[in-house]
């Protein structure tokens, strides 16, 4: 056996995986997660299966849907978005778990994976800069699917320039009042607990909100192509205890870039998952089917572009994994690569469902297939978390700088 050594994180259950490599065997296999992913794979993907008849009724919803929530509760899969302080799998959130479990999720179920990954990405300030008193209180039942984390960052007339964000933060008689609305909020009206950034004098500070305080509410006024758990929060003077303040007071953008580097690049597992999905789908249907006497599969242009497809879900893959296990070891450092991840396979991803739909005809438009289905999830990848366009300029600027710099 030849093998490539790597430095890789802890697995996902905290013990150290063997390492990534290459074989000469002959099995065809390049490259391979490690045992402990392999299995977590199995896992999301027994989960994903158990609920794949629920799949379409629970991606029309704009609530969290019961049944998936309790699947996804028993799973224990939930625990995979918490330190292991307060019931997570391993000491800190791996991203190369989360990513693996997303690929598998979304390929069933957008709403199955939305409400998987928000709870991490909803609560993981909180856990690298919460107050003791805020974590014991909420990071316990986030990991158990007992309490809905959201983060709620844009606003009205805000998405990716959040210094411009109107929400604020003042202090009276020793608590934190808020004041603001925040806007496209995922699992708004069903969160137990907010995240929310606000403007804090000349800075800016993350606050922990509970659904449940006076001054809380939620209004829907948007829905998207792709349903979706989706509101805007209303806070009318929303005061909160002082512990409450999530990390430093002006430098809220510290837990929020670590929360992106964490998550970022899981997005890009979520897009394999459903690209995989889709050509799945476009497979079946033109193999089983004949024009002129020959199987569409094997008919004029329709061969290449179903390699096509294939070609480019690997090399999305292979990126999404190598820049997941460094996001794994150092969020932070493998944010670039977390960027180049998203926007590679959320674009093969909308590149790969148009084939797909393209190969399939008539069938492929069909309302409620679950092609179609797959064709609406996939557009909404590549604005969310950060759109393809502003990743490419901060990827540009870095690019610049490293080429540039004596």
């Amino acid at each position: 056996m030849i093998r490539v050594e790597a430095q890789q994180a802890a697995g996902p259950d905290g013990r150290q995986p063997a390492a990534i490599g290459v074989t000469s065997k002959g099995d065809g296999v390049l490259f391979e997660l490690p045992e402990p992913y392999l299995a977590l794979r199995a896992e999301a993907r027994a989960l994903a299966d158990s609920v794949r008849d629920r799949a379409a009724e629970a991606d029309e919803r704009d609530d969290v849907d019961p049944h998936m929530r309790a699947a996804l509760a028993g799973s224990g899969l939930v625990a995979l978005t918490v330190p292991g302080e307060y019931g997570g799998r391993a000491e800190r959130v791996d991203s190369l778990a989360v990513t693996v479990v997303r690929e598998q999720f979304a390929a069933t179920s957008a709403h199955l994976d939305s409400l998987f990954v928000m709870q991490g990405i909803g609560s993981h300030a909180i856990g690298v800069g919460g107050s003791p008193a805020v974590q014991r209180r909420w990071l316990g039942p986030i990991g158990r699917l007992d309490a809905i984390a959201a983060l709620g960052l844009t606003e009205p007339d805000v998405g990716s320039d959040l210094r411009a964000i109107t929400t604020t933060l003042t202090r009276d008689g020793g608590e934190l009042v808020v004041e603001g609305r925040k806007s496209f909020i995922t699992n708004a009206g069903d969160a137990d607990l907010y995240t929310v950034l606000a403007r804090d004098g000349d800075g800016y500070s993350l606050v922990a909100v509970p659904a449940r305080t006076p001054g809380v509410t939620v209004e829907r006024p948007h829905q998207i192509i792709a349903p979706h758990v989706l509101g805007d929060v209303v806070l009318d003077r929303v005061r909160v205890p002082a512990d409450h303040l999530v990390g430093t007071a002006g430098k809220g953008f510290r837990p929020v870039l670590d929360t992106l580097a964490t998550f970022r690049v899981s997005v890009a597992g979520a897009a394999v998952g459903l690209a995989e999905a889709a050509l799945r789908e476009a497979v079946r249907h033109t193999a089983g089917r004949e024009q002129f006497g020959t199987p569409l599969a094997r008919l004029g242009p329709v061969p290449a572009m179903l390699a096509t497809c294939w070609t480019e879900i690997e090399m999305a893959r292979a990126l999404t994994y190598r820049a997941a296990a460094a996001a794994a070891r150092d969020p932070r450092e493998g944010l670039h690569l977390s960027s180049m991840a998203k926007v590679g396979a959320t674009e093969a991803a909308g590149r790969v469902v148009d084939r797909c739909v393209q190969v399939m005809g008539r069938f492929g438009l069909v309302r409620g297939s679950a092609i179609e289905r797959l064709y609406r999830e996939a557009r909404p990848m590549r604005v969310y978390e950060g759109s393809t366009e502003v990743l490419l300029d901060s990827l540009a600027k870095q690019l610049i700088r490293r080429y540039t710099e004596v």
